[in-house]
């Protein structure tokens, strides 16, 4: 039945009733979580795609796909990434190569970074490779433009999603492009330092469960052999997954007979959970070098689209043959431990039902509608949702920022959206195909102490929309 709240007053009342006695309901397959926020994180931590991560200089650096330019945000803690400013690190007037800037990576060699990237002209087929120089030790730049990375054997081919990796002392480049066996499979070319391919590519025949691509390698070398993880399928399926080749120490990677296929997907769909398109990852350690991560972009609707592709992190194990353990991924919005090593934050979320993991509540006015419809794709498989102008939903809470998720559909309508009483600014809810968990609004940073955010449902919809819903699921507060 809808709930109806008659003042503030008896919706903080109820919310507390409900916290003392309802046992929390998890996503399917995730316990529920503790009620103490200190020490850990929900996805998402970026609403981009084809993310790169590592940790140094004291700080979480990601990039993820924005395609005019390369952006990286940079956060102490794992857990405050979706509260971070980024920084844009490059932009190019070059005609040649300032469009469909995809996928960039960065990795430290000597006192420099480099930034590895793709990019063309506007046309897709035109796609090449690049890496950047920092002028510095400091991962966010500034960077110089230094050098075009093409085989000779494929000097003039399309090519994306570069990526570099040591072994055996030597650099070796890796991307996805024109070979025998896809328009982007996989290739591997020697490098005489982080600028410069020093010869041809060779190709790998890798098995990948569909026909469309091999793309995105990355790497992980311990227990004697190197793990080279790649995506496969076409990353606007629910099918895009990662699959796996490995290399003995000592052997040369320039032999293709060399890498050894292991069958099937190692990290993939998970319907119970909502997880569709798992894929395009790298691997990054913990603060502290103890534990191993994935970073990925996966997505909450089963359709074909290359949209909600958002970025993911969660911890790897290892089996006991010494191969990579990447587990199954997570709900989106799982309470997660942070890494070994992380300072921590003071993030904590509030539930569209009252429920709470910090000093925050929810109160609403007017007749909502509520229920467990959405399943895995709302925070704890719960929502409120509206299309009546005039009512609201009122977030208290206690800290610095505050980011509302919830489901995105083809009958949501128009909210205004306002904080602390002031002025009001018109969000969009509307989505198409329709999915769950979307950062619908992340407020300006605030001064420390208690604030509110109010949801007003306006009526009001899109051309495109058949209604005018306003969904509530959960907020993420921020305290630092």
């Amino acid at each position: 039945m809808p709930r109806r709240s008659t003042s503030a007053r008896l919706a903080v009342l109820l919310a507390l009733l409900i916290g003392l006695v309802c046992v929390p309901q998890a996503h399917a397959g995730q316990p529920a979580p503790a009620v103490k926020a200190a020490g850990t994180f929900r996805n998402p931590l970026n609403t981009g795609p084809d993310p790169f991560l590592t940790y140094a200089n004291g700080a979480y650096r990601l990039t993820t796909t924005q395609g005019n330019s390369i952006r990286m945000w940079s956060s102490p803690s794992l857990g405050t990434l979706l509260d971070a400013d980024p920084v844009t690190v490059w932009t190019d007037t070059n005609p040649e190569r300032n469009q469909h800037i995809w996928a960039a990576e960065f990795y430290r060699f000597g006192n420099r970074w480099y930034m590895y990237y793709t990019a063309d002209d506007g046309v897709d087929d035109h796609h090449r490779l690049y890496v950047l120089e920092s002028e510095g030790g400091d991962p966010t730049g500034p960077y110089h433009f230094k050098a075009k990375l093409a085989p000779p054997n494929h000097a003039n081919d399309f090519a994306i999603d570069p990526g570099v990796f040591q072994h055996n002392g030597k650099l070796y480049l890796a991307y996805a492009g024109i070979n025998a066996y896809q328009h982007n499979g996989l290739n591997i070319a020697p490098m005489a330092n982080p600028y410069t391919v020093s010869g041809d590519a060779v190709a790998l025949d890798a098995a990948g469960g569909c026909p469309e691509v091999r793309e995105g390698p990355e790497f992980l070398n311990r227990n004697g052999r190197t793990w080279l993880t790649y995506s496969t399928c076409d990353t606007g399926k629910p099918d895009y997954q990662l699959w796996m080749l490995s290399l003995p120490d000592n052997a040369d990677p320039l032999k293709p007979g060399n890498w050894r296929q292991h069958s099937g997907p190692v990290f993939a769909r998970d319907d119970a959970k909502g997880v569709y398109g798992p894929g395009h990852h790298a691997f990054f350690r913990s603060p502290d070098g103890t534990q191993d991560w994935i970073v990925y972009h996966a997505k909450t609707t089963a359709s074909y689209t290359y949209g909600n592709r958002t970025t993911r992190a969660q911890k790897i194990g290892w089996h006991a043959d010494g191969s990579p353990d990447l587990g199954s991924p997570l709900a989106l919005g799982a309470t997660q431990d942070l890494p070994s090593g992380d300072p921590g934050n003071g993030n904590y979320w509030i539930n569209d039902d009252g429920r709470s993991s910090g000093a925050g509540q929810v109160a609403y006015q007017g007749a909502w509608n509520s229920g467990t419809g959405c399943a895995a794709q709302c925070f704890w498989s719960d929502d409120h949702w509206s299309d009546q102008a005039g009512n609201t939903a009122t977030f208290t809470f206690t800290g610095t920022r505050i980011a509302l998720l919830s489901v995105r559909d083809t009958g949501n309508g128009i909210a205004a959206i306002s904080v602390d009483g002031g002025a009001e600014q018109r969000v969009d809810f509307y989505g198409s195909p329709r999915t769950g968990e979307t950062l619908q609004y992340l407020s300006p940073r605030l001064p420390a102490g208690k604030h509110t955010l109010r949801i007003r449902v306006t009526g009001e919809h899109n051309a495109s929309s058949g209604a005018s819903f306003v969904s509530v699921d959960r907020a993420e507060v921020y305290t630092d």
